[in-house]
């Protein structure tokens, strides 16, 4: 596998009829990327820890353009770098980082992830709190899924959508942006992949609406969209067509004997006259009230929080990519902020 990163975290405050727009964190990997990055020792110990390598990539347009790069097989990578603190709090939050996969993956995942409070860079890795977690999950033919994941109260909470990632060789955009008001959007290379909101989306809080389970029909609920036409009278002399007639086409055979056989009867065919049993036109009910739905009612275990948004104040920015140890190719990646 070989991953290619590259992250913009951009705050974005909405003033009145003007937009006022703060770039926070952007990283390219140019010269000193070193000193803003720890490389973290997890898994380490147990000889499961890759390293990074500072290169451009096999296919680059520009061999000035470096990112760094994955190339132990089968390993767990974690880097991380620190940041001014800062809050999304009334603001628009915006994380972006493209991504690319130069082998064919069997599993495993490369996630950009937001961290608050103290972290020990030395030793971040999978299990350290996170404010968000973004970025795509490859695991055979199954799993090709894009994590969207968000803290609240410490408690980790996936999406509820089935979210699905690229799977080339090329380089992809992800960017996921979350608004004040609590709705969200994905963008792959820059078109809108899904929106929705956090209060739909993610199972943080109870739902606002939830069906009435007490609810009943109504007994003069009338759901029979159509009804015999009760005008409809049957004609005359209906009831009195036979099912079957005497095939008029057929002929007594020249030695049939009546002795033995009785007297000859034309066989029996289907009466094209006969309509079968009768039954009274449909008609369009005029009391039809559509089929019943059991009502929405409000949840009485709901209760808002307007900041349900708001991650805690983000002081790290950190990359995990992990690449299964018995993938048939585990092979390396590529990152760029």
């Amino acid at each position: 596998m070989r991953v290619e990163l590259q992250l913009l975290l951009v705050l974005t405050s909405v003033f009145l009829h003007f937009a006022s727009s703060e770039i926070f964190f952007e990283e390219r990997f140019e010269d000193g990327w070193k000193s803003r990055w720890v490389l973290s020792d997890w898994k380490r110990a147990e000889g499961k820890a890759g390293t990074f390598k500072y290169t451009p990539g096999k296919w680059s347009g520009d061999p000035d353009d470096k990112g760094i790069q994955t190339y132990n097989d089968a390993k767990h990578y974690a880097i991380s770098a620190k940041i001014p603190e800062f809050s999304n709090k009334n603001r628009t939050l915006v994380v972006q980082y493209s991504i690319k996969f130069e082998q064919d993956i069997e599993c495993g995942g490369g996630y950009i992830k937001l961290l608050s409070g103290y972290v020990n860079q030395k030793k971040f890795g999978g299990d350290t709190p996170y404010s968000l977690m973004f970025g795509p999950d490859i695991c055979g033919s199954q799993t090709k899924k894009l994590h969207v994941i968000l803290s609240y109260q410490g408690q980790n909470y996936p999406i509820k959508k089935d979210l699905q990632c690229e799977t080339d060789k090329l380089t992809h955009f992800y960017t996921f942006i979350l608004r004040p008001d609590a709705s969200y959007s994905i963008l792959v290379d820059n078109r809108e992949r899904d929106f929705g909101s956090m209060y739909t989306d993610w199972d943080i809080l109870p739902p606002r609406k939830i069906k009435d389970v007490n609810a009943k029909k109504p007994a003069d609920w009338d759901d029979r969209e159509y009804i015999d036409d009760p005008n409809d009278v049957k004609p005359e002399g209906y009831d009195s067509i036979p099912a079957e007639i005497p095939d008029p086409k057929a002929k007594e055979p020249d030695d049939w004997d009546e002795e033995d056989g009785g007297i000859w009867r034309p066989p029996k065919i289907p009466n094209p006259a006969y309509k079968g049993k009768w039954k009274r036109k449909k008609i369009k009910n005029p009391n039809y009230k559509g089929r019943w739905k059991t009502p929405w009612i409000d949840n009485p275990e709901f209760e808002d929080d307007p900041d349900l948004y708001v991650l805690k104040p983000i002081k790290y920015v950190a990359i995990e990519v992990w690449q299964w140890i018995n993938c048939r190719t585990a092979g390396e990646g590529w990152v760029n902020f």
